[in-house]
């Protein structure tokens, strides 16, 4: 598979490009800031991304999507995360609708999110680092469940119409098998949330499941065989992180560039420099290596690989490495003035952080490509 976009792909890229550039730049996010919103995002902004079709890109176009992969999601995610738009995007249209897939569920769920009604949150962490382990438990009851427990950094999980949550059906909290995936209302009895605004200024929240009650229906998949749908659904959200990752750490070089060419010292530009030179030529090279990363882990879970795991892990390694390097890199070269809120390039810095955490730091990738080559 050639690791470039063919001619579709680049004209979703333009599209794309287009249209977050002029409707969600970073000054839409630093306005959304600056009001104190308490959703997070525009759900304005989310209708307008379904009638773009972005929402249904991997929907099948029998349920009115666009049938297409996660080659194409990729180029939407990187512009914005160029942009540092504020959305949805990543959590509804791309891993909770790879969870979904196949399931009951689906006719009940993508309908909203075709059409840009319907937001949804991934409930799947509990401690401060993203981990394996489920504890949150989901007991029997009646012709149901009831599930007790905590999860954290549920992002837009204050204001989601739909909650994937993942519990523990049987065995104990490290087990790959005994967990479930519950598709859960967000006004379900006993659900209560806390939101707070994390570093990049988007808001996550902290849900409590007291005793919450749900039917047999809420269940994604099979009882106690959830990995499926929660791998499925992990794959997605990595993949599409660092696809995101790949637009946070290009936008701040663009900025960086765009800086090295005006800023002057001693009456000389500063893009003259070849020290700084040197920095930038590492970066893009840095970069190009991730997006060739991602790009193969986007074609090979279009394909079915089995080998698509492996190379999710790579891409998502490697993307929080090169857009971290992006974002140190831009800060330094924009000297003093890259640690004021004036500037946009240190809001690429906190950005960068977040999502690098999500679904799983580059060194929790790096054990698990370490342990399953039998290290």
């Amino acid at each position: 598979m050639p690791l470039y976009l063919n001619d579709e792909q680049a004209m979703l890229r333009d599209t794309a490009k287009d249209f977050v550039a002029e409707h969600a730049p970073v000054q839409h996010m630093r306005h959304l800031r600056d009001a104190n919103d308490v959703t997070g995002f525009s759900r304005d902004l989310w209708k307008q991304f379904a009638e773009m079709g972005f929402t249904g890109i991997l929907i099948g176009e029998d349920q009115g999507g666009l049938g297409l992969g996660h080659v194409e999601a990729g180029v939407v995610l990187e512009e914005i995360g160029r942009n540092l738009s504020p959305s949805p995007f990543l959590a509804t249209a791309v891993a909770a609708v790879e969870a979904l897939k196949g399931t009951a569920q689906a006719a009940r769920y993508f309908p909203g999110i075709v059409a840009g009604e319907t937001v949804a949150a991934l409930a799947i962490d509990e401690g401060p680092k993203f981990r394996d382990a489920v504890s949150l438990t989901a007991e029997r009851s009646g012709n149901g469940f009831r599930l007790s427990g905590k999860k954290q950094f549920v992002t837009h999980g204050h204001v989601a119409d739909l909650i994937i949550v993942a519990a523990r059906t049987a065995g104990s909290a490290d087990d790959r098998d005994g967990v479930t995936l519950f598709a859960i209302d967000k006004s379900a009895a006993g659900l209560t949330a806390e939101a707070e605004r994390l570093a990049d200024s988007s808001i996550a929240a902290r849900l409590a499941f007291d005793n919450v009650e749900v039917t047999a229906d809420a269940v994604i998949g099979e009882v106690d065989a959830g990995r499926d749908p929660l791998d499925r659904l992990l794959r997605a959200g990595r993949t599409g992180a660092a696809a995101e990752l790949l637009g946070v750490g290009g936008g701040a070089m663009d900025l960086t560039v765009d800086y090295l060419k005006q800023r002057k010292q001693f009456g000389v530009v500063i893009g003259t420099f070849q020290a700084l030179q040197h920095r930038a030529a590492h970066l893009y090279a840095e970069l190009e290596v991730a997006r060739a990363a991602t790009l193969k882990a986007q074609q090979l879970l279009d394909a079915g690989s089995p080998q698509a795991d492996e190379a999710v892990s790579v891409a998502k390694a490697q993307a929080s490495l090169a857009a971290m390097l992006g974002v140190q890199e831009g800060v330094q070269m924009h000297g003093g003035i890259g640690m004021t809120d004036e500037y946009d390039i240190g809001f690429y810095m906190k950005r960068q952080r977040v999502l690098a955490e999500m679904f799983g730091d580059a060194n929790y990738h790096a054990d698990r490509l370490a342990r399953a080559a039998g290290y």
